[in-house]
């Protein structure tokens, strides 16, 4: 496969960050190049609360998928979420101009859409249509070339704080990055893990990360709602830090390790785990159970607060599909039992599905974010594959200076 065809995908979250280089084919699967993975400390609740620090992080992630990928990476397609981010339904009519309908009716339906009043210090993220209507006939998905004399559309907009968003851009721009687009990342969640037929029937992806919870809401294969939730798996670490009286780091290997978010799981359960004390005070021993009711209320409410935001959100009787489960925190054990008791219906992990090449290494529901990023980037991109678009990677000698210069402050760092 050429280099030139590679796209990237830069997951900025809360407590890492990840880069992911790969190429998606006609068959919608995604051939994973390179992943490039660093700790995230310039961020609180999915925003950009430090800039040099978010920097360093986005730097360390790219050299990593640079060195894995053989290529260098020149722009990134980013995913953006955080409790700013805003979403409402609006509703577009026009009448067509000729015998049938063409894209520049379609565009003119949408721009009378998004004709709505919005906050000077709010930009929109995504316009996405859900469904079009040619003279009351309802449910169509692609109008283009139909016969018809009006036309309207339905449409999800998407919006964020506009300093939010420049905080991101600004911090990839320092990193030597260009942006090609930028995603509310839990859409990018559901392309990687969500099915084609669950769409359609009707689901609810939950991305449970770090800072945040993100949430979506398809039927009829269309996006019906989107929300983000400020609470996440670093709540539960707080808790667990606090409860055991141990550090933030200690207690987040604790979590991902032995934490149970159902205790009934680990009720009599004799293994005991070793926690680390502060202070260079002597370690001790504590029950498994113990850790199980300090992580169960936490996951309790962040769940029951999404199950309050899809119920207000009037599709939860739609979800013929169930919740599908995904991003670092759903790993924790006993998180699909206590969905099911919470949302009364059926519930899953979603993996990213449809990957090839270093697959063993995106496995997991914490990258489905960055993974689903790259099917983003790729719907982006031209057709033409003789354009002149400058493309997120190359080779070149550049490539090979920098990985001279790394393995060179490899070694000065050995003295």
């Amino acid at each position: 496969m050429s280099t030139s065809g590679l796209i990237v995908g830069l997951d900025i979250g809360t407590t890492k960050i990840c880069a992911v280089v790969g190429e998606v084919d006609n068959d919608d699967r995604v051939e994973i190049k390179g992943i490039g993975l660093s700790e995230s400390r310039g961020l609180r609740k999915g925003m950009v609360v430090n800039i040099d620090q978010t920097v360093q992080a986005i730097r360390s992630a790219i050299q990593e998928a640079e060195l894995m990928a053989g290529c260098e990476i020149h722009s990134v397609y980013v995913g953006i979420a955080g409790n700013h981010i805003l979403s409402l339904n609006s509703h577009g009519v026009i009448a067509v101009k000729g015998n049938e309908i063409d894209r520049q009716d379609i565009d003119r339906a949408i721009d009378a859409a998004r004709a709505i009043a919005i906050p000077a210090d709010r930009e929109v993220l995504h316009i996405i249509p859900q469904e079009y209507i040619v003279d009351n006939q309802r449910g169509i998905l692609d109008p283009l070339g139909m016969a018809g004399v009006r036309l309207e559309v339905r449409v999800h907009i998407v919006t964020g704080a506009t300093t939010s968003a420049k905080n991101i851009y600004r911090s990839c721009n320092r990193s030597d990055l260009d942006v090609d687009g930028i995603s509310l990342e839990c859409l990018a969640s559901a392309k990687a893990v969500l099915s084609p037929e669950e769409q359609e029937l009707g689901v609810a992806l939950v991305d449970l990360g770090g800072g945040t919870t993100d949430i979506a809401v398809f039927a009829n294969n269309a996006i019906k709602h989107t929300a983000v939730l400020a609470l996440g798996g670093q709540n539960v670490t707080n808790d667990i830090a606090y409860g055991l009286k141990t550090s933030l780091a200690q207690a987040e290997k604790i979590k991902m390790r032995y934490a149970c978010a159902l205790a009934d799981l680990v009720r009599g359960d004799a293994e005991q785990i070793e926690v680390l004390s502060v202070g260079g005070l002597t370690p001790k021993r504590l029950s498994r159970e113990i850790l199980a009711d300090i992580c169960e209320p936490r996951m309790d409410e962040i769940l029951s607060r999404v199950d309050q935001i899809l119920t207000d959100s009037g599709h939860k009787d739609k979800l013929g599909a169930g919740v599908v489960l995904t991003g670092g925190t759903a790993l924790i054990e006993g998180c699909q039992q206590l969905a099911e008791q919470i949302f009364r219906m059926p519930v899953r992990i979603g993996f990213p599905r449809n990957v090839g090449g270093l697959k063993d290494l995106v496995n997991n529901p914490k990258y489905a974010t960055a993974v689903g990023l790259l099917r983003e980037a790729n719907a982006l991109l031209p057709q033409d594959t003789n354009s002149n678009k400058p493309r997120p990677t190359e080779e070149g000698p550049g490539l090979f200076a920098r990985i001279l210069a790394t393995m060179k402050s490899w070694f000065s760092d050995v003295k």
